[in-house]
């Protein structure tokens, strides 16, 4: 007799915990393909919308992660185990993990908005946090510059993202600044038709914008003129350098001075 309800009551729990379990399972196993799907889905998407594959991926593995610990919960609770406890140790576990990388999860979501939102590219010639160069590589914890004289810079993503960024790349044309000194004594009307002659003859200044000539400023030793001309953003440098030197050999030829700093001194013989 009592072997009989033992039988009966294996039977029961049989069927009782058979069937959750089962039930369980099957959550584990509808949950992992719901988690793949949505996370092929976040990927494609990110793709689809130019963002770089290493986000992209990234994006994807902490959205089916996110799914299948869902998941695994879901299961654990329909079986019957308590997870009130396991999501609090979990939680401080997270909070613990995360006060320790502080600062490189700034870092990492740092890099996060700058493939995400592009301020810079790889290639860009840009001014960040104190360094100049170009872009070389961007990855999510740090960002590579390459100066002009051939030094690697590597800077946290979370550095620059604190900073302003300044990109001389991104526009197609670019204004040369160029400040002209000449002496008192010179013939302004003169100096600025010189001037406009340098810069009708150079083929690389655009036409549009037109270029501006003008008097600055009344120096202490000089009479200050702008030249203000636009070029393509490639021909920046080259126009400039050639300029400033037509410029010198320009005013030399009309005897046109550029004075140095001087200095009048008067002498009381009292």
């Amino acid at each position: 007799m009592e072997s009989q309800e033992l039988l009966q009551n294996i039977y029961q729990l049989t069927m009782l915990y058979g069937l959750r379990i089962v039930v369980a399972i099957l959550i584990l196993v509808v949950g992992r393909w719901i988690g793949k799907a949505v996370s092929a889905a976040v990927r494609k998407m990110m793709v689809a919308r130019d963002v770089d594959v290493a986000v992209s991926q990234f994006a994807g593995s902490l959205t089916f992660a996110l799914i299948f610990a869902f998941t695994i919960v879901a299961s654990l609770s329909h079986i019957g185990v308590e997870t009130a406890s396991m999501i609090a140790a979990l939680g401080a576990a997270g909070l613990a993990v995360g006060l320790a990388l502080q600062g490189s999860l700034s870092n990492f979501a740092a890099g996060v908005l700058i493939i995400v939102f592009k301020p810079c590219r790889v290639g860009d010639y840009v001014d960040v946090s104190g360094g100049s160069g170009s872009v070389e590589d961007i990855s999510l914890l740090a960002t590579s510059l390459l100066t002009p004289d051939n030094k690697r810079i590597v800077i946290p993503n979370a550095t620059i993202m604190s900073g302003s960024i300044t990109n001389y790349s991104t526009m197609t044309t670019r204004r040369i600044d160029l400040m002209v000194g000449i002496s008192y004594d010179a013939d302004i009307s003169q100096a600025k038709s010189v001037l406009e002659k340098v810069i009708k003859e150079e083929s690389r200044i655009l036409e549009e914008p037109a270029c501006t000539i003008a008097v600055a400023e009344l120096a202490d030793s000089s009479v200050n003129l702008v030249v203000r001309p636009w070029v393509d953003t490639a021909n920046y440098w080259p126009t400039r350098f050639d300029l400033t030197e037509k410029i010198k050999n320009e005013l030399d030829a009309a005897n046109i001075g550029i004075p140095y700093p001087q200095m009048d001194i008067h002498l009381d013989k009292e």
